[in-house]
């Protein structure tokens, strides 16, 4: 007591200043995050790496690291098994699967609301909608020919025999003008231009009625019970980037995805982000109203009908365990979207 008595005033100034500091510090503490994304830093990703380089997650009181995906990388496995917080999911049928196999996932935002797969064709085909694909030689992978191109046969009739492997080489289609190609039409047309010198004609199966989410924020079920605000800020950050890259100053992202992947020139970032925006794969439909991220029960229901029919899923699996609309459908960063 005698030694307070007689602290000098400035000792215990710095006293009370170093306590208030250490609080401060305390309660501006970042969470550290950990988001895998499916494939190598691209300009389908931008959204998350601009709410990273341009301090959005640090504001929302998060510390981010982006782990990038790839050919040998399963990000989705680290994800379910603990060692990262989110998975960046490629569609729909990914949250099926993990119902289907009792993975305790989750989706908690739709950061795409329509696929980007594409079939390619040549201009000399004529082709003016998606029926007429029907009578050419069509290139699919072995995923492809497992989920979409089902629900082209259950759809619209498409014939089995017309398709060729596709290796994620073009040569084949390139070489046969009666052909078409499976791409994602934020690339591949792009690719193609550039190096055959022609502008293929692009069918988008998004248009056409497979309306699959895609690029979708997953998480473990645990984590949206036991850490709610923590998904929801992720969230949040992650629907503002988006909105930063596709309508603001998005150099800060492309900068850090061509660090992570040299391959992205800026004439392809560009081509990306002008593609996403003259499809509406980010900013479409629900998300004029409800925001970025968005989702819905009749959405996921109808896409659900549609695989059950194509005989992708069964139709008693409980479809309604793959996501959750708690987080989504706020309207967050419905300003930041231009007023035009």
């Amino acid at each position: 007591m005698r030694g307070a008595k007689f602290l000098p005033t400035l000792t215990l100034s710095l006293v009370v200043a170093g306590a208030a500091a250490s609080v401060a510090e305390a309660q501006t503490a970042l969470d550290k995050v950990s988001f895998g994304t499916n494939w190598v830093a691209e300009a389908e990703h931008g959204g998350f790496f601009q709410a990273l380089a341009d301090g959005t997650y640090k504001k929302y009181g998060l510390d981010v690291t982006i782990v990038p995906g790839g050919p040998n990388v399963n990000n989705r496995i680290l994800m379910t098994s603990g060692k990262i917080d989110f998975f960046m999911s490629a569609n729909t049928l990914q949250q099926f699967d993990a119902v289907a196999n009792n993975v305790p996932t989750v989706a908690v935002a739709a950061m795409f609301q329509k696929d980007p797969q594409v079939l390619i064709a040549h201009p000399e085909s004529n082709v003016k909608k998606i029926e007429d694909l029907k009578p050419l030689t069509l290139f699919v992978s072995k995923e492809g020919m497992t989920t979409y191109f089902q629900w082209l046969k259950s759809e619209y009739r498409f014939d089995e025999t017309k398709v060729k492997p596709y290796t994620f080489n073009s040569q084949p289609f390139l070489a046969d003008t009666t052909s078409a190609m499976q791409g994602y039409v934020t690339s591949e047309p792009f690719a193609i231009e550039k190096q055959a010198q022609f502008k293929p004609t692009v069918v988008l199966l998004a248009d056409n009625g497979f309306n699959t989410y895609s690029t979708l924020i997953e998480t473990r079920r645990e984590l949206t019970e036991s850490k709610p605000d923590l998904v929801q800020r992720f969230v949040d950050a992650s629907i503002v980037g988006w909105y930063h890259y596709l309508y603001g100053n998005n150099s800060a992202g492309n900068a850090m995805i061509r660090k992570l992947n040299p391959e992205m020139t800026d004439e392809l970032l560009q081509y990306s982000v002008a593609t996403m925006k003259q499809y509406g794969i980010v900013d479409s439909g629900d998300t004029l109203k409800d925001g970025i991220g968005a989702m819905s029960d009749a959405r996921m229901a109808s896409f659900f009908d549609k695989m059950v029919k194509a005989g992708v899923v069964k139709g008693d699996l409980d479809y309604r365990q793959s996501y959750t609309l708690r987080f989504v459908n706020k309207a967050v960063g419905l300003d930041l979207r231009p007023k035009n």
